[in-house]
């Protein structure tokens, strides 16, 4: 996949649909196997994704590719929130675009860093991170999840 089929724009409220669905994906297929049942159910229950996305969608960019919705990224101030890519547009160029965008952003508001988090399990997203020039910077219990995991804190000089 060239990047440059990849269009990163501001996401519409027309993409919400599109926008819970990528979180839906990545919830089952990176989260899921990972945490308590407890607290699948609990994220279930209270549609921790689909509030997430009604409140925040309008700070949110978003990949497109061929007309659909590919991935997300959020970032608040030098802090990335999200990042979530499709699980069928995964290892195609999405998330070095997303991140590559909210980085000029990041830096074009004056802070020189870029900063975000993930878990210990989610190697995946830890490669990409180093690929692209985040180095890890510290380790904490991870509170979001409540299933004992460790949360790897990632930043980026800009």
């Amino acid at each position: 996949m060239a990047e440059d089929r990849i269009i990163v724009r501001r996401a519409q409220a027309t993409d919400i649909p599109a926008l819970k669905q990528v979180l839906q994906e990545t919830f089952q297929g990176t989260w899921l196997p990972n945490i308590t049942e407890g607290a699948a159910q609990r994220y279930v229950e209270s549609d921790t994704g689909g509030r997430y996305v009604d409140q925040s969608w309008p700070e949110f960019a978003v990949a497109e590719i061929d007309g659909g919705v590919a991935g997300l990224i959020h970032w608040r101030a030098d802090f990335i929130e999200a990042l979530h890519v499709m699980a069928s547009r995964q290892g195609q160029g999405v998330g070095r675009k997303l991140l590559s965008h909210a980085e000029r952003a990041i830096a074009a508001a004056g802070f020189v860093q870029a900063r975000l988090e993930t878990d210990t399990f989610n190697l995946r997203s830890q490669t990409l991170y180093k690929a692209v020039g985040y180095v890890e910077k510290d380790r904490y219990p991870d509170d979001e999840w409540d299933s004992g995991f460790t949360t790897v804190l990632f930043e980026k000089r800009l």
